[in-house]
Protein backbone atom coordinates (compact mmCIF):
# COMPACT_ATOMS: atom_id res chain seq x y z
CA UNK A 1 0.00 0.00 0.00
CA UNK A 2 1.68 3.51 -1.64
CA UNK A 3 1.39 6.53 0.99
CA UNK A 4 0.84 9.76 -0.39
CA UNK A 5 0.74 13.45 1.41
CA UNK A 6 -2.67 15.30 1.42
CA UNK A 7 -0.75 18.26 -0.49
CA UNK A 8 1.90 16.59 -2.76
CA UNK A 9 -0.60 17.38 -5.93
CA UNK A 10 -1.24 21.25 -4.66
CA UNK A 11 0.01 23.84 -7.93
CA UNK A 12 1.28 26.04 -5.31
CA UNK A 13 3.71 23.60 -3.44
CA UNK A 14 4.92 22.36 -7.09
CA UNK A 15 5.69 26.23 -8.47
CA UNK A 16 7.32 27.08 -5.11
CA UNK A 17 9.52 24.11 -5.58
CA UNK A 18 10.75 24.81 -8.63
CA UNK A 19 11.73 28.87 -7.49
CA UNK A 20 13.94 27.19 -5.00
CA UNK A 21 15.57 25.13 -6.99
CA UNK A 22 16.25 28.04 -9.51
CA UNK A 23 17.41 30.32 -7.22
CA UNK A 24 20.42 27.61 -5.72
CA UNK A 25 21.25 26.80 -9.39
CA UNK A 26 22.04 30.74 -9.37
CA UNK A 27 23.95 31.07 -6.25
CA UNK A 28 26.26 28.17 -7.68
CA UNK A 29 26.84 30.19 -10.60
CA UNK A 30 27.42 33.23 -9.46
CA UNK A 31 30.19 31.37 -6.69
CA UNK A 32 31.68 29.98 -9.19
CA UNK A 33 32.20 32.98 -11.80
CA UNK A 34 33.07 35.36 -8.30
CA UNK A 35 36.11 32.44 -7.62
CA UNK A 36 37.87 32.60 -11.36
CA UNK A 37 37.06 36.69 -12.03
CA UNK A 38 40.73 38.18 -12.58
CA UNK A 39 41.42 40.22 -9.54
CA UNK A 40 41.41 44.26 -9.53
CA UNK A 41 44.48 45.35 -10.07
CA UNK A 42 47.00 46.69 -7.35
CA UNK A 43 46.20 50.59 -6.31
CA UNK A 44 48.55 52.55 -8.85
CA UNK A 45 48.74 50.34 -11.49
CA UNK A 46 47.47 48.85 -14.83
CA UNK A 47 47.06 45.77 -15.95
CA UNK A 48 49.44 44.47 -18.41
CA UNK A 49 48.45 43.35 -22.10
CA UNK A 50 48.29 39.50 -23.17
CA UNK A 51 50.70 38.91 -26.20
CA UNK A 52 48.52 37.96 -29.06
CA UNK A 53 51.26 36.14 -31.07
CA UNK A 54 54.85 35.08 -30.97
CA UNK A 55 56.97 36.38 -33.84
CA UNK A 56 60.47 36.51 -34.76
CA UNK A 57 61.90 40.08 -36.02
CA UNK A 58 63.92 40.57 -39.27
CA UNK A 59 65.33 43.87 -40.40
CA UNK A 60 65.32 45.05 -44.43
CA UNK A 61 68.84 43.76 -45.81
CA UNK A 62 70.74 45.44 -48.60
CA UNK A 63 71.50 43.18 -51.24
CA UNK A 64 73.35 42.92 -55.13
CA UNK A 65 70.20 42.77 -56.74
CA UNK A 66 70.16 41.89 -60.21
CA UNK A 67 68.74 44.07 -62.71
CA UNK A 68 66.39 42.59 -65.50
CA UNK A 69 64.38 44.30 -67.97
CA UNK A 70 61.57 41.40 -69.23
CA UNK A 71 60.25 41.26 -72.55
CA UNK A 72 58.22 38.81 -75.24
CA UNK A 73 59.23 37.74 -78.58
CA UNK A 74 58.60 34.85 -81.15
CA UNK A 75 61.90 32.47 -81.60
CA UNK A 76 62.86 32.26 -85.22
CA UNK A 77 65.63 30.75 -88.02
CA UNK A 78 68.47 33.07 -87.84
CA UNK A 79 68.29 32.96 -91.69
CA UNK A 80 66.63 30.16 -93.61
CA UNK A 81 67.97 29.35 -97.07
CA UNK A 82 65.46 28.20 -99.91
CA UNK A 83 66.83 25.55 -102.20
CA UNK A 84 65.05 24.57 -105.04
CA UNK A 85 65.96 22.97 -108.75
CA UNK A 86 67.80 25.05 -111.35
CA UNK A 87 67.48 23.17 -114.44
CA UNK A 88 63.33 23.30 -115.52
CA UNK A 89 60.86 19.74 -116.78
CA UNK A 90 62.87 17.09 -115.54
CA UNK A 91 61.84 14.94 -113.17
CA UNK A 92 62.42 14.22 -109.27
CA UNK A 93 63.54 10.71 -109.17
CA UNK A 94 64.95 10.42 -105.60
CA UNK A 95 64.06 12.41 -102.17
CA UNK A 96 66.76 11.97 -99.80
CA UNK A 97 65.92 13.76 -96.61
CA UNK A 98 63.25 14.73 -94.80
CA UNK A 99 62.29 17.26 -92.41
CA UNK A 100 63.87 17.79 -88.91
CA UNK A 101 66.92 15.99 -90.81
CA UNK A 102 70.37 17.48 -90.06
CA UNK A 103 71.78 18.29 -93.26
CA UNK A 104 76.27 18.61 -94.26
CA UNK A 105 77.21 21.07 -96.57
CA UNK A 106 76.98 20.06 -100.31
CA UNK A 107 75.13 16.61 -99.13
CA UNK A 108 72.49 15.47 -101.88
CA UNK A 109 68.74 16.07 -100.99
CA UNK A 110 67.56 15.01 -103.89
CA UNK A 111 68.02 13.63 -107.33
CA UNK A 112 66.37 14.20 -110.89
CA UNK A 113 66.27 12.09 -114.15
CA UNK A 114 69.52 12.62 -115.60
CA UNK A 115 69.14 10.58 -119.21
CA UNK A 116 68.60 13.54 -121.53
CA UNK A 117 71.31 15.67 -119.79
CA UNK A 118 74.15 12.81 -119.93
CA UNK A 119 73.55 12.37 -123.83
CA UNK A 120 73.63 16.04 -124.09
CA UNK A 121 76.73 15.90 -122.66
CA UNK A 122 78.12 12.37 -124.36
CA UNK A 123 77.81 14.75 -127.70
CA UNK A 124 79.31 18.09 -126.72
CA UNK A 125 82.39 15.71 -125.42
CA UNK A 126 82.40 14.45 -129.24
CA UNK A 127 82.43 17.75 -130.88
CA UNK A 128 85.35 18.65 -128.70
CA UNK A 129 87.36 15.83 -129.52
CA UNK A 130 86.11 16.63 -133.31
CA UNK A 131 87.49 20.09 -132.69
CA UNK A 132 91.02 19.46 -131.33
CA UNK A 133 91.81 16.90 -134.30
CA UNK A 134 90.56 19.93 -136.34
CA UNK A 135 92.68 22.28 -134.88
CA UNK A 136 95.91 20.13 -134.98
CA UNK A 137 95.25 19.72 -138.56
CA UNK A 138 95.04 23.20 -138.93
CA UNK A 139 97.82 24.08 -136.71
CA UNK A 140 100.18 21.45 -139.04
CA UNK A 141 98.93 23.10 -142.29
CA UNK A 142 99.67 26.77 -140.85
CA UNK A 143 102.95 26.05 -139.63
CA UNK A 144 103.75 24.11 -143.29
CA UNK A 145 102.52 27.69 -144.97
CA UNK A 146 104.82 29.29 -143.15
CA UNK A 147 107.81 27.65 -143.74
CA UNK A 148 106.70 27.20 -147.93
CA UNK A 149 106.32 30.85 -147.95
CA UNK A 150 109.56 31.52 -146.16
CA UNK A 151 110.98 29.59 -149.07
CA UNK A 152 109.15 31.35 -151.41
CA UNK A 153 106.69 28.68 -153.01
CA UNK A 154 103.65 30.44 -151.97
CA UNK A 155 101.70 33.60 -151.80
CA UNK A 156 100.92 35.68 -149.21
CA UNK A 157 97.05 34.95 -149.88
CA UNK A 158 97.67 31.22 -150.01
CA UNK A 159 99.85 32.05 -146.41
CA UNK A 160 97.21 33.34 -144.98
CA UNK A 161 94.25 31.10 -145.92
CA UNK A 162 96.23 28.48 -143.68
CA UNK A 163 96.19 30.95 -140.43
CA UNK A 164 92.81 31.68 -141.00
CA UNK A 165 91.69 27.86 -140.96
CA UNK A 166 94.09 27.67 -137.83
CA UNK A 167 92.23 30.35 -136.19
CA UNK A 168 88.41 29.00 -137.21
CA UNK A 169 89.60 25.83 -135.72
CA UNK A 170 90.46 27.23 -132.49
CA UNK A 171 87.35 29.24 -132.47
CA UNK A 172 85.26 25.88 -132.89
CA UNK A 173 87.73 24.09 -130.45
CA UNK A 174 86.64 26.88 -127.92
CA UNK A 175 82.64 26.94 -128.67
CA UNK A 176 82.39 23.01 -128.28
CA UNK A 177 84.30 23.51 -125.14
CA UNK A 178 81.77 25.97 -123.89
CA UNK A 179 78.84 23.74 -124.92
CA UNK A 180 80.34 21.04 -122.96
CA UNK A 181 80.67 22.83 -119.89
CA UNK A 182 77.14 23.96 -120.20
CA UNK A 183 76.43 20.24 -120.35
CA UNK A 184 78.58 19.37 -117.34
CA UNK A 185 77.19 21.79 -115.33
CA UNK A 186 73.54 20.72 -115.91
CA UNK A 187 74.69 17.12 -115.43
CA UNK A 188 75.98 18.65 -111.68
CA UNK A 189 72.39 20.26 -111.49
CA UNK A 190 70.61 17.31 -111.87
CA UNK A 191 71.56 16.77 -108.01
CA UNK A 192 69.88 18.78 -105.71
CA UNK A 193 72.43 19.73 -102.64
CA UNK A 194 72.72 21.57 -99.02
CA UNK A 195 74.26 24.78 -100.17
CA UNK A 196 75.30 24.99 -96.31
CA UNK A 197 75.09 22.87 -92.87
CA UNK A 198 72.10 22.95 -91.15
CA UNK A 199 68.34 21.33 -90.28
CA UNK A 200 65.91 20.77 -93.08
CA UNK A 201 62.49 23.12 -92.02
CA UNK A 202 60.32 22.62 -94.83
CA UNK A 203 60.07 19.50 -97.75
CA UNK A 204 57.74 20.44 -100.57
CA UNK A 205 60.33 17.71 -102.98
CA UNK A 206 58.10 14.47 -103.90
CA UNK A 207 59.46 11.35 -106.15
CA UNK A 208 57.88 11.74 -109.77
CA UNK A 209 56.74 15.76 -109.62
CA UNK A 210 58.43 17.95 -112.83
CA UNK A 211 61.02 20.56 -111.52
CA UNK A 212 60.45 24.15 -112.51
CA UNK A 213 63.76 27.10 -112.20
CA UNK A 214 63.89 28.60 -109.22
CA UNK A 215 60.82 26.11 -107.53
CA UNK A 216 61.11 25.76 -103.78
CA UNK A 217 61.87 22.15 -102.87
CA UNK A 218 63.64 22.30 -99.15
CA UNK A 219 63.86 25.00 -96.84
CA UNK A 220 67.28 24.90 -94.54
CA UNK A 221 67.67 26.51 -91.33
CA UNK A 222 71.40 27.20 -92.16
CA UNK A 223 73.70 25.85 -89.50
CA UNK A 224 70.75 25.10 -87.08
CA UNK A 225 70.95 28.45 -85.81
CA UNK A 226 67.85 29.75 -83.92
CA UNK A 227 67.27 33.18 -82.65
CA UNK A 228 64.70 35.07 -80.10
CA UNK A 229 63.43 38.55 -81.87
CA UNK A 230 62.47 40.13 -78.29
CA UNK A 231 60.09 43.13 -78.73
CA UNK A 232 61.11 46.51 -76.40
CA UNK A 233 60.18 49.85 -76.21
CA UNK A 234 61.93 52.88 -77.51
CA UNK A 235 62.87 53.79 -74.01
CA UNK A 236 64.03 50.27 -73.14
CA UNK A 237 65.94 49.96 -75.82
CA UNK A 238 68.29 52.55 -74.82
CA UNK A 239 69.59 50.19 -71.93
CA UNK A 240 70.69 47.15 -73.42
CA UNK A 241 73.67 46.57 -75.57
CA UNK A 242 74.96 43.89 -77.97
CA UNK A 243 76.97 41.00 -75.84
CA UNK A 244 74.23 41.56 -73.00
CA UNK A 245 72.96 38.01 -71.33
CA UNK A 246 69.32 37.11 -72.16
CA UNK A 247 67.33 34.18 -70.47
CA UNK A 248 64.36 33.07 -71.95
CA UNK A 249 61.84 30.32 -71.12
CA UNK A 250 60.37 28.44 -73.40
CA UNK A 251 56.44 27.34 -73.39
CA UNK A 252 57.76 24.04 -71.74
CA UNK A 253 59.70 25.83 -69.08
CA UNK A 254 62.77 25.19 -69.72
CA UNK A 255 65.31 28.02 -69.74
CA UNK A 256 67.98 28.89 -72.55
CA UNK A 257 70.50 31.25 -72.32
CA UNK A 258 71.70 33.56 -75.36
CA UNK A 259 73.60 36.98 -76.08
CA UNK A 260 72.38 39.99 -77.92
CA UNK A 261 73.65 40.08 -81.29
CA UNK A 262 72.22 42.93 -82.62
CA UNK A 263 69.65 46.01 -82.05
CA UNK A 264 66.99 46.82 -84.38
CA UNK A 265 67.81 49.76 -86.40
CA UNK A 266 63.88 51.10 -86.60
CA UNK A 267 61.48 51.82 -84.32
CA UNK A 268 57.83 50.31 -85.57
CA UNK A 269 55.64 53.73 -85.71
CA UNK A 270 52.44 51.76 -84.85
CA UNK A 271 53.46 50.17 -82.19
CA UNK A 272 56.49 52.13 -81.32
CA UNK A 273 58.14 48.74 -80.47
CA UNK A 274 61.96 47.70 -81.63
CA UNK A 275 63.36 44.49 -81.57
CA UNK A 276 66.27 43.00 -80.52
CA UNK A 277 68.08 39.70 -81.77
CA UNK A 278 69.54 37.46 -79.34
CA UNK A 279 71.38 34.37 -80.82
CA UNK A 280 70.76 31.15 -79.15
CA UNK A 281 72.78 28.36 -79.01
CA UNK A 282 72.85 25.02 -80.44
CA UNK A 283 71.49 23.31 -77.19
CA UNK A 284 68.03 25.52 -77.51
CA UNK A 285 66.69 23.28 -79.82
CA UNK A 286 67.30 20.51 -77.41
CA UNK A 287 65.48 22.32 -75.02
CA UNK A 288 62.83 22.92 -76.90
CA UNK A 289 62.70 25.70 -78.40
CA UNK A 290 61.41 25.84 -81.91
CA UNK A 291 61.37 28.22 -85.06
CA UNK A 292 58.12 30.10 -84.94
CA UNK A 293 57.19 29.51 -81.09
CA UNK A 294 56.66 32.43 -78.54
CA UNK A 295 58.98 33.20 -75.51
CA UNK A 296 59.13 35.23 -72.81
CA UNK A 297 62.15 35.88 -71.50
CA UNK A 298 64.47 39.13 -69.45
CA UNK A 299 68.29 41.11 -70.15
CA UNK A 300 70.23 40.79 -67.57
CA UNK A 301 71.48 44.51 -67.10
CA UNK A 302 73.54 43.87 -63.87
CA UNK A 303 73.38 44.01 -60.72
CA UNK A 304 72.64 47.27 -57.80
CA UNK A 305 71.86 47.38 -54.20
CA UNK A 306 67.80 46.87 -53.26
CA UNK A 307 66.42 46.71 -49.69
CA UNK A 308 64.30 43.31 -49.24
CA UNK A 309 62.55 41.51 -46.79
CA UNK A 310 61.41 37.29 -47.36
CA UNK A 311 58.15 37.35 -48.72
CA UNK A 312 56.47 36.21 -45.65
CA UNK A 313 57.07 39.31 -44.15
CA UNK A 314 55.11 40.99 -46.71
CA UNK A 315 50.98 40.90 -45.89
CA UNK A 316 48.72 41.68 -49.17
CA UNK A 317 45.62 43.39 -48.11
CA UNK A 318 42.86 45.43 -50.20
CA UNK A 319 45.34 45.40 -52.85
CA UNK A 320 48.23 47.14 -50.92
CA UNK A 321 51.50 45.06 -49.02
CA UNK A 322 51.59 45.71 -45.66
CA UNK A 323 54.21 44.95 -42.76
CA UNK A 324 54.27 45.04 -39.54
CA UNK A 325 56.57 47.40 -37.99
CA UNK A 326 57.71 46.70 -33.94
CA UNK A 327 57.49 49.91 -31.77
CA UNK A 328 57.48 50.23 -28.55
CA UNK A 329 56.15 48.45 -26.01
CA UNK A 330 55.97 45.41 -28.20
CA UNK A 331 53.42 46.43 -30.32
CA UNK A 332 53.24 46.36 -33.67
CA UNK A 333 52.24 48.94 -36.43
CA UNK A 334 50.53 47.67 -39.47
CA UNK A 335 52.57 49.65 -42.25
CA UNK A 336 52.20 50.57 -46.31
CA UNK A 337 54.98 49.60 -48.51
CA UNK A 338 55.85 49.53 -52.13
CA UNK A 339 57.42 46.31 -53.38
CA UNK A 340 58.78 45.46 -56.79
CA UNK A 341 61.07 42.85 -58.08
CA UNK A 342 60.98 39.33 -56.36
CA UNK A 343 63.99 36.09 -56.57
CA UNK A 344 63.61 33.42 -54.83
CA UNK A 345 62.07 33.73 -51.47
CA UNK A 346 62.80 37.17 -51.15
CA UNK A 347 61.11 40.32 -52.60
CA UNK A 348 62.25 43.77 -52.83
CA UNK A 349 61.24 46.89 -51.13
CA UNK A 350 61.58 50.21 -52.91
CA UNK A 351 59.32 52.54 -50.57
CA UNK A 352 57.39 52.78 -47.51
CA UNK A 353 60.33 51.36 -44.90
CA UNK A 354 63.50 52.40 -43.62
CA UNK A 355 66.17 50.18 -43.74
CA UNK A 356 66.95 50.23 -39.73
CA UNK A 357 63.18 48.87 -38.85
CA UNK A 358 62.20 45.69 -37.36
CA UNK A 359 59.34 43.76 -39.13
CA UNK A 360 57.04 40.50 -37.87
CA UNK A 361 59.26 37.91 -40.26
CA UNK A 362 56.64 35.55 -39.84
CA UNK A 363 53.09 34.92 -38.68
CA UNK A 364 52.08 38.51 -40.43
CA UNK A 365 49.45 37.61 -42.01
CA UNK A 366 47.41 37.18 -38.51
CA UNK A 367 48.24 39.68 -37.03
CA UNK A 368 46.50 43.20 -36.67
CA UNK A 369 47.63 47.13 -36.37
CA UNK A 370 48.58 47.90 -32.84
CA UNK A 371 48.75 44.21 -31.26
CA UNK A 372 51.03 43.14 -28.96
CA UNK A 373 53.52 40.57 -29.52
CA UNK A 374 56.02 38.36 -27.99
CA UNK A 375 59.79 38.83 -29.81
CA UNK A 376 61.58 35.27 -29.92
CA UNK A 377 64.72 36.76 -31.40
CA UNK A 378 65.95 40.20 -31.72
CA UNK A 379 66.40 41.92 -34.73
CA UNK A 380 69.63 40.90 -37.12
Amino acid sequence: MRFRLPFSSSPRIRFIAVVLVALLVAAAFWAYSGATATPEPAAGGTAAPRPALTVSLTTPQAVDWPQVLPANGNIAAWQEAVIGAEISNYRLTAVLVNVGDKVAKGQVLARIADDNVAADLAQSTASVAEAVANLAEARFNAERARQLRAAGFYSPQQAQQSLTTEQTALARLNAASARKQTDELRMAQTQVRAPDAGVISSRTATVGSLTQSGQELFRLIRGGRLEWRAEVTSAELGKLRPGMVATLTTPSGATVKGQVRMLGPTVDPMTRNALVYVDLPESAAEAGARAGMFARGQFELGSASALSLPQSAVVLRDGFSYVFRLTENNKVAQTKVTVDRRLGDRIEVIGGLEASSRVAAVGAGFLADGDTVKVVSPAP
